[in-house]
């Protein structure tokens, strides 16, 4: 992750002035210190956003979550503040989409028809299947199921991060827990949820895959990714798109089969 300005102020001092002693001058600074990672955040929300979102706009609802963060974080604790304030800011920028009506219901209902071929077809033959395949479950042509992944692309930005309970909103923050606070049954959905999602990731193919751990895990920019892979920077978008699509609908479905064993 892109490093903090620095201050001439040591972090944990600005943090004392500004929780203690409430210096204004000390949480501006704060802000400042840490603004790289509204463009760390905003760049990476980035991909496969239509043309009409500007970053401007990315970054402004962006710099609302960090100052929120900034605002309710407790130095105190011994955690993390970027890995705190990362999601708040990730979750400002959502929200500010959101309230923007920026997908319209026809894109929303396309990603859901694939996400719910991926679910359907998978169970059926227990394994990765084709474009060809899906485009036959869908009844139109792969050029018109390409044509549907990349459209659907803008609705894949925050899926990855909350797989099986995105209709529950503390779900990004429950990662923040203290690991020594940790009872019982957080272990057991911890450990049900990474589990699951190895499984998904199995299921993927090859580029999928690797478009994934180069996006997720090395943290690698569509651009340089697209270098990585000699691939153009729309083919990896639409590789991402089905990869977070098939992962909802194998994800999905192994939510169904965990309830309906309860």
């Amino acid at each position: 992750m892109i490093a903090p300005k620095q201050s001439h102020l040591s972090n944990m001092d600005l943090w004392k002035q500004w929780k203690e002693e409430e210096l204004i001058e000390a949480k501006k600074s704060l802000i400042e210190y840490y603004i790289p990672l509204v463009d760390f955040v905003s760049n990476r929300l980035a991909i496969g956003l239509p043309k009409n979102i500007f970053k401007e706009d990315l970054v402004s609802y962006g710099i609302m979550g960090l100052i929120d963060a900034i605002e309710k974080f407790d130095y105190q604790r011994g955690l993390q503040f970027e890995t705190y304030a990362s999601w708040r800011i990730r979750g400002a920028i959502i929200d500010g989409l959101r309230q923007g009506d920026w997908v319209p219901r026809s894109v929303r209902e396309k990603a859901k028809k694939i996400e719910d071929a991926y679910q359907k077809l998978e169970q059926k033959h227990l394994r990765s299947v084709t474009d060809v395949e899906i485009s036959q479950f869908l009844q139109i042509s792969e050029a018109e199921f390409q044509q549907m992944v990349q459209d659907v692309a803008i609705t894949t930005i925050c899926s990855i991060d909350e797989p099986i309970r995105e209709e529950e909103s503390e779900t990004r923050l429950s990662l923040l827990i203290d690991e020594k606070a940790k009872n019982p049954e957080h272990k057991v959905n911890e450990f049900f949820l990474k589990e699951t999602l190895e499984k998904a990731i199995e299921r993927l193919t090859e580029k999928e895959r690797i478009v994934v751990s180069l996006f997720y895990f090395d943290e690698l920019s569509l651009s340089e990714i697209a270098e990585v892979m000699s691939l153009s920077p729309s083919r990896i978008s639409q590789l991402h798109s089905k990869a977070i699509l098939r992962l909802k609908g194998t994800l999905g479905r192994m939510k169904i089969q965990l309830f309906n064993e309860q």
